[in-house]
């Protein structure tokens, strides 16, 4: 390629070429004027891409403020930790219990006269559960249902081919074969408890000879006095809330039955809400911790969304009630605040309080007007889906990214057709160069014939 030497580009493009010059790399006027041209598209891809970061970021930022929000919900709800019920029994081996957040403080007396029971037969053993045992046939009584008669054939009498048949009629009762050291049996259990499942066999004609191994009966207690019956060792709905688990019967003997608030889920619940908002505000630091020389920093440093959100945390977490036995605010229960923002647990303030006034916790955290329900309120506000404060971030942040790829997509269209006119021109511009030495040439033997002249 011919070049010639202090060439220049004007602002359209086109090479200058001063007066006496002697070469110029055209290839290299092309490529700086073509990248002239693409600066202002560089420019607009990395704003685009600065966009993105910050939405990426505002996004992982967005998961980690919905989990602190959950986990305020699991102070203010009813049925979160704050709430749990937990139930103690004076003697476990005869009744355990469960209670659920909708039970209610206070301490019942049982008394466990029998656990239910559930029917059960045995047959004679037997040397092998594929001897046949004859014809004949036997009736089965369950509660109150029809009658089922089972009947044996030379084909399939066997303890196995009588077990099958009795389960394929569904009436209520489990078909086993069993063995131990005398042989083979055929075993029928109930498949309900209590005295509704109560069954008898009737109308024996085979050689089998069936023994009562227990009769189906419910179990009988009384709940502070009441009388109770209930066709399962497991009683609902006696105490609201509770779930009584019979172990053993004691009739005669009184079991306390304490319910009070779990002190335990109570103390997962604030420490699960303070791991999450370390969380969030460990996400806030990361981005406007900058050093004294400037560095440091994050993609939103300068995002004037975030920084409101910090604020509305932390006059969140700060707020105070009046009152409640001086149990007024998240430090009183042991909820502490670090000079960076984070959280920490004086996990013997908070015992102590949960202890000593768990009613009093349970308003600040709990109340109208408690520290909770304020946290869960500003919450709301920001992780609103649609005028939240990050939703409103990302939008916006989503919107400035569209506009940058259509300007992004103009541009590139534009320098497509401005590439293309440059290379052309450059192209006709070392057509001359080349071009040159050849006239050159004709007009030093003009010349050189005119002097001959």
């Amino acid at each position: 390629m011919g070049s010639i030497s202090s060439g220049t580009i004007n602002n359209y493009g086109n090479v200058l070429l001063p007066a006496g010059s002697n070469t110029i790399d055209v290839q290299s006027l092309l490529n700086s004027a073509i990248a002239a041209a693409q600066a202002p598209l560089t420019q607009l891809q990395q704003e685009q891409a600065q966009v993105q970061s910050e939405s990426s970021a505002m996004q992982s930022f967005s998961t980690d403020v919905s989990a602190l929000a959950t986990a305020v919900q699991s102070l203010t709800s009813p049925t979160g930790g704050v709430s749990a019920v937990t139930a103690t029994s004076s003697n476990s081996n005869v009744l355990s219990a469960t209670a659920d957040s909708s039970a209610t403080p206070g301490t019942h007396s049982v008394v466990v006269n029998s656990l239910a029971t559930t029917a059960s037969y045995y047959s004679e053993s037997w040397s092998s559960a594929d001897t046949l045992l004859g014809a004949g046939n036997f009736t089965i009584n369950v509660g109150s249902n029809a009658p089922v008669t089972i009947t044996l054939t030379n084909a399939n009498g066997t303890l196995n081919s009588l077990a099958s048949a009795i389960n394929a009629q569904n009436i209520g009762v489990t078909a086993s074969v069993i063995s131990d050291a005398t042989g083979y049996r055929l075993a029928l259990v109930s498949n309900t408890t209590g005295a509704a499942g109560n069954f008898t066999i009737t109308n024996n004609s085979t050689d089998l000879a069936f023994t009562q191994a227990a009769s189906g009966a419910n179990a009988s207690l009384t709940v502070d006095g009441v009388p109770i019956s209930s066709a399962t060792n497991s009683v609902s709905g006696v105490i609201p809330g509770t779930t009584i688990n019979l172990t053993g019967a004691s009739a005669g003997q009184t079991v306390s039955l304490t319910l009070s608030p779990d002190g335990s889920q109570a103390a997962t619940a604030v420490n699960n809400f303070v791991s999450a908002w370390n969380k969030v505000v460990g996400d806030i630091n990361a981005q406007f911790n900058v050093s004294s020389d400037g560095t440091g920093g994050g993609v939103l440093e300068t995002d004037s969304n975030l920084r409101d959100i910090q604020n509305q945390l932390l006059s969140a977490v700060t707020y105070s009630i009046g009152g409640n036995s001086g149990l007024v605010n998240l430090a009183s229960i042991g909820v502490n605040m670090n000079t960076d923002g984070t959280l920490s647990v004086d996990s013997g303030t908070l015992q102590n309080a949960l202890s000593g006034n768990y009613a009093a916790v349970q308003n600040l955290l709990q109340g109208a007007s408690g520290v909770g329900q304020f946290l869960n309120n500003t919450l709301t506000q920001i992780t609103d889906p649609t005028q939240g404060t990050i939703a409103l971030d990302l939008q916006g942040m989503s919107q400035s990214n569209q506009d940058l790829g259509q300007q992004i997509s103009s541009m590139q269209t534009l320098l497509a057709t401005q590439t293309q006119a440059l290379t052309s021109q450059y192209a006709q511009m070392q057509t001359t160069l080349e071009e040159m030495p050849n006239l050159q040439s004709e007009m030093t033997a003009q010349l050189a014939g005119l002097s001959n002249g």
